[in-house]
């Protein structure tokens, strides 16, 4: 059979101790990786999304997989398009919808490699294209009884047709016209440019299209930027789209709306709004009274965000605080099937575990004892939570959890590929900060280390700084350190998520001061432990991670050698440029900024450092990278061939260094520059840089 969905299954491997990977990047970089997670309507099949290796092994795709929620039957692999899938959602029916660049072999235009929208049937077959749009389709929502399909999808601003929307493309494309007009801000957004094209939301009736395609009406002719970066929910009946809605404010900022938006009249009426708060993340519950939703508080110069969950008739009214006495930040909220429970995610002292909220009584049960989940999956059975789960230890994969037990071990379902075996061990360190506050830290250990052969030590600084160490990270995995025989400090210091608001509070506005002595006093604490060696000692951060990299260095002289990847160097400088400049300038005045910076301490660094920065990361410009190094070089008195520092360079990468060769080199240098500073080794450049 050539059928889509005959696909190959997952090895039964349950029998084979599977090989760590850690000891080579090339074994490394070809591990698939889980992405997502999608629940039939009748709860009969779960469908996860799954990066792995393109041919070539110069990029990663993502097919679908197919997991049996009863955990008996392998993965069974659904979609194998050379350009990948995304975004899945299945129709009553049970066939699936995604996004795929893949060719229509019906198209007129063979070339067009605009993401579409394809079909997949629930019996099995080839997958068909049911939908496009001149700028493609961003993503795809299901009303789960009715069917009705709502689609997000890139439409220049001038165009009020289909047809008018390709004209107008290919008179930009004939033109060479690349040049974006912009009357707001902001323009860019982490990694790509807003723009020239605004985000619509179209809707179609699903029923009709057994045969053909279907057929989108435009729900917002003329958003302009109000749909960037949102989110949005269809209600079960089909008749209601709830969506984020962006408002433009005075001084460069903007403000997160809550909208219910008519899929028949495209009539809009707003659900939330307040000043002081954005909304996000709404969703609407399955009988259609209530829309759940992530409401923030807009953090000042003097007071951190604060996120709850706020609950909403979907008719309009009063909205009330569903968590109103828990001090964590709730995320990605999803329904019980009876719609008296709401399931949630929150970061939780070095967890993040899945909670349940009575909407009636408020009352907050935690489901889960350890690791981070996400991609909540509540069945149509009421008794059932899939997920997917992550550790310090372990990726992301797919679990099942009884909704009704408390602090429980999921069961682990039969994934693509069994977790891969870890080249060491995970434990805790914890100590007290000078204001009293408790610390801890994940620490990563190699096999082996011990008193006779102590490990040298890496501390690892997370980014955010609104951040957690909690869960496994691909691009920046500690075991590829620990397979090197390094041990690796995980640590979350002021400003980290999941420790309650007042543990932000200490660094607010302060991040040169509480979260550096909280980073210095949890190192302190682990070169206390005699398998770890107290001279061998050197740090690395990316982005906040960098920044507090950056700010380790002009303030101590401790570390041998400190890697800083896509960091802050110069706060006056990053405030105005990076993307979203109005959420720094809420928090760093610009008296705090200076009194925070790092660029001011440069003629004080005397330990080797590897800058590392793309030249397409939006969020901290590449200004910033080329700023410290040109300090780092003016600073140095000595012969230019005796340099310590390096600079590693990406012209095509983003905040994120996301290729698989490019994360390869990344390693290497990574390792190179540590062998040489911390181990003493002679300097051996990287082949291919």
């Amino acid at each position: 059979m050539t059928s889509e969905t005959t696909g190959e299954r997952a090895a039964d491997d349950s029998s084979i101790e599977p090989a760590t990977p850690f000891y080579d990047l090339d074994h490394y970089v070809a591990l698939r990786r889980l992405a997502g997670l999608w629940l039939a309507p009748d709860g009969s099949r779960l469908v996860a999304a799954a990066q792995q290796l393109a041919p070539d092994r110069k990029k990663y795709v993502t097919s679908l997989w197919e997991i049996d929620p009863t955990g008996v039957d392998p993965a069974r692999r659904l979609t194998r398009g050379a350009t990948g899938e995304a975004g899945p959602a299945f129709l009553p029916d049970g066939s699936l919808l995604f996004v795929s660049r893949r060719p229509d072999a019906e198209a007129e235009d063979k070339k067009d490699d605009k993401p579409a929208l394809w079909l997949l049937p629930a019996a099995g077959g080839e997958a068909r294209q049911v939908a496009a749009r001149p700028g493609g389709i961003a993503g795809v929502a299901v009303a789960a009884t009715a069917g009705t399909t709502v689609v997000l999808a890139p439409t220049l601003p001038a165009a009020q047709t289909t047809e008018e929307d390709a004209e107008l493309r290919k008179a930009r494309s004939d033109g060479a016209v690349s040049a974006i007009l912009h009357e707001g801000y902001p323009i860019r957004y982490w990694d790509h440019d807003l723009g020239p094209d605004e985000l619509r939301l179209f809707a179609a009736d699903v029923p009709a299209v057994e045969d053909g395609r279907l057929e989108l009406r435009d729900l917002t002719p003329e958003p302009g930027r109000a749909l960037d970066e949102g989110g949005y929910d269809v209600s079960a009946d089909g008749t209601t789209v709830v969506s984020t809605w962006q408002v433009p404010t005075s001084g460069g900022d903007s403000r997160e709306d809550l909208v219910a938006i008519d899929t028949a009249s495209g009539e809009r009426r707003t659900l939330a709004s307040d000043p002081a708060y954005d909304f996000a993340a709404p969703r609407i519950s399955p009988d259609g009274r209530w829309v759940v939703c992530v409401r923030d508080l807009r953090s000042t110069t003097e007071e951190p965000p604060d996120s709850t969950l706020w609950l909403i008739p979907l008719e309009g009214g009063q909205g009330r605080d569903l968590t109103s006495g828990l001090d964590l930040w709730p995320h990605e909220p999803r329904w019980a099937p009876d719609a008296r429970t709401v399931y949630f995610t929150a970061d939780e002292l070095g967890h993040s575990p899945a909670f349940a909220v009575d909407v009636e009584t408020g009352g907050v049960r935690r489901l889960t004892a350890s690791g981070a989940y996400a991609a909540l999956q509540p069945a149509p059975d009421g008794r059932s939570l899939y997920a997917l789960r992550a550790g310090i230890e372990s990726p992301l994969a797919a679990v099942r959890l009884a909704v009704h037990a408390v602090d429980q071990e999921p069961v682990v379902l039969r994934g693509p590929d069994a977790a891969p075996a870890v080249p060491g061990t995970v434990t805790e360190v914890t100590t007290t900060a000078a204001d009293g506050s408790a610390l801890r830290s994940w620490l990563v250990l190699p096999e082996g280390a011990s008193a006779t052969t102590p490990a040298p030590l890496l501390l690892w600084i997370h980014g955010g700084p609104l951040s957690s160490w909690n869960a496994w990270s691909w691009r920046w995995n500690p075991w590829l350190m620990v397979a090197q025989g390094y041990a690796v400090l995980l640590p979350d210091p002021a400003l980290s998520t999941g420790y309650g608001r007042d543990f932000i509070q200490r660094g607010w506005g302060r991040w040169g001061a509480e979260p550096f002595t909280d980073l210095m006093a949890v190192t302190d604490e682990a070169l206390r432990r005699d398998d770890i060696d107290t001279e061998r000692v050197a740090a690395m951060g990316g982005s906040f991670g960098g920044y507090m990299a950056n700010w380790v260095a002009g303030h101590t002289d401790r570390f041998r050698a400190i890697v800083t990847h896509a960091s802050l160097w110069a706060l006056d400088q990053f405030g105005p440029t990076t993307d979203a400049a109005s959420y720094w300038f809420r928090e760093l005045t610009p008296e705090r900024a200076l009194a925070n910076s790092p660029h001011l301490s440069a003629d004080r660094i005397t330990t080797p450092m590897l800058v590392i920065h793309g030249d397409r990361d939006y969020r901290v410009p590449i200004g910033e990278g080329l700023r410290l190094w040109w300090e780092l070089n003016r600073l140095h008195k000595g012969d230019p061939a005796d340099l310590p520092h390096r600079f590693l360079y990406f012209p095509d990468e983003n905040h994120w260094v996301l290729t698989p060769n490019h994360a390869k080199v990344w390693y290497q240098t990574v390792f190179a520059f540590l062998a040489w500073h911390v181990e003493g080794q002679v300097w051996e450049r990287p082949e291919l840089v």
